[in-house]
């Protein structure tokens, strides 16, 4: 790529920030040296009501285009939500009623403008030429691809080679999803790494349709509170926009400092440089706790208030870094011999760890505490007559009673 005028490369470094593949690069420069607002669509069928951070990676992405000066089309799928989505499905997922579908596209609409700006943002339904489709232009819509193509799809392949049922109507979906580019005649498409067949399909059906093919743009999924699996309701690793500020303060509180960065990537609007001074402070000494800190200040800043997250960061000094015991931690009695209880025995006893082994492991990893000192030694006795509060990690307290 030959060397960019100033302003179109600055352009190019926030719109890459974070995104995990353009395609094609080289298209979206030439869309960029138009001079217009280029018109951003991403969707987003309304499956629940409520959105987690990780459904924010987009619309944060969202935001930066807005920023720059972009039209951002908001496209609430409420006819494809009643098909169902059947990405990363290994069966046929059920479609949701109108009346769910319109209740949570409500919500949807309350909870964008937390991040976007309301009256930047155009937000459309694409029942609003789906619905009016009669049943010959569906079926025309359906011939503009193939079922070879389809079982391109890797979720579709790896369903028909195990003998698991693909219904018609699931071929469907990323045929309307590439058409809902057509109808709103996008420049720019965003979308998860999951969804990169279905925005492809945009690009294709847009020039069948004799458009310039959208820019697709992918971003990454966000790993939840356990760095390892994607953030979801399911798996209850999720921060959800709509948490009170303290829970949504102690869950960022307790992701690992290597994950930290993956959210800030994501999820906070400081610029690049700024965060590349913070890695470059803890590689120097700092607390990564502190830095820390700021994320969580600002994802609640941003749902909630800036008075919200400064009292949710005062809650969680006062309860966790001194060590403050909270007033309604659950109570036990041991009953032991004259020799006492195991260490681990105690913590898994007291519901405080899974079994034995995850206890000795905690104590080898630092994570417990009885009356607020550190247990480093995994063969501790704990003595008949003790009464003593015992803490795993940063959230997980209880007061034992040794008889």
């Amino acid at each position: 790529m030959n060397k960019l005028e100033p302003a179109i490369q600055k352009q190019l470094e926030q719109i890459q920030r974070g995104a995990d593949e353009i395609l094609v690069a080289d298209e979206l420069v030439k869309k960029l040296k138009l001079g217009r607002p280029l018109r951003i669509k991403a969707g987003f069928d309304p499956t629940a009501p409520d959105l987690h951070l990780g459904h924010t990676v987009l619309i944060n992405k969202l935001r930066q285009f807005q920023e720059l000066g972009h039209e951002i089309m908001f496209l609430i799928g409420d006819f494809t939500g009643m098909i169902g989505d059947p990405t990363g499905k290994s069966v046929t997922r059920p479609p949701l009623t109108a009346e769910d579908v319109a209740q949570n596209a409500l919500t949807y609409q309350q909870q964008i403008f937390k991040i976007l700006d309301k009256d930047k943002t155009r937000v459309m339904f694409n029942s609003e030429w789906m619905g009016a489709m009669s049943g010959a232009e569906i079926i025309r819509l359906a011939a503009s691809s193939t079922v070879a193509r389809m079982l391109e799809r890797d979720d579709f392949s790896k369903r028909y080679k195990s003998g698991q049922s693909i219904a018609i109507h699931e071929f469907l979906y990323p045929l309307i999803q590439g058409y809902d580019s057509v109808a709103m005649q996008a420049d720019v498409e965003l979308g998860g790494t999951d969804q990169k067949f279905n925005l492809l399909m945009g690009r294709q059906l847009q020039e069948q349709a004799g458009q310039s093919p959208q820019v697709v743009l992918t971003m990454p999924i966000l790993e939840g509170l356990d760095g390892v699996q994607k953030m979801s309701k399911s798996l209850n690793n999720y921060i959800g926009i709509n948490d009170a500020p303290n829970d949504m303060f102690g869950k960022i509180m307790s992701i690992s400092d290597d994950l930290m960065w993956r959210y800030f990537e994501l999820l906070s609007f400081r610029p690049l440089t700024e965060i590349a001074d913070f890695k470059n402070e803890i590689a120097a000494g700092k607390n990564p706790r502190d830095v820390k800190f700021l994320l969580a200040e600002e994802i609640i800043a941003r749902f909630h208030s800036d008075e919200a997250a400064t009292v949710a960061r005062e809650a969680f000094i006062a309860q966790f870094a001194k060590n403050r015991i909270p007033d309604d931690i659950p109570e036990c009695v041991l009953n032991a011999g004259t020799d006492g209880i195991a260490i681990a025995n105690v913590l898994k006893t007291a519901g405080l760890c899974s079994s034995t082994s995850d206890a000795m492991r905690m104590v080898q990893q630092g994570a417990v505490k009885m009356d607020g000192e550190k247990v480093s030694d995994r063969s501790m006795v704990i003595c008949v007559g003790t009464n003593a509060v015992f803490q795993v990690g940063k959230r997980k307290f209880a007061r034992v009673r040794i008889d």
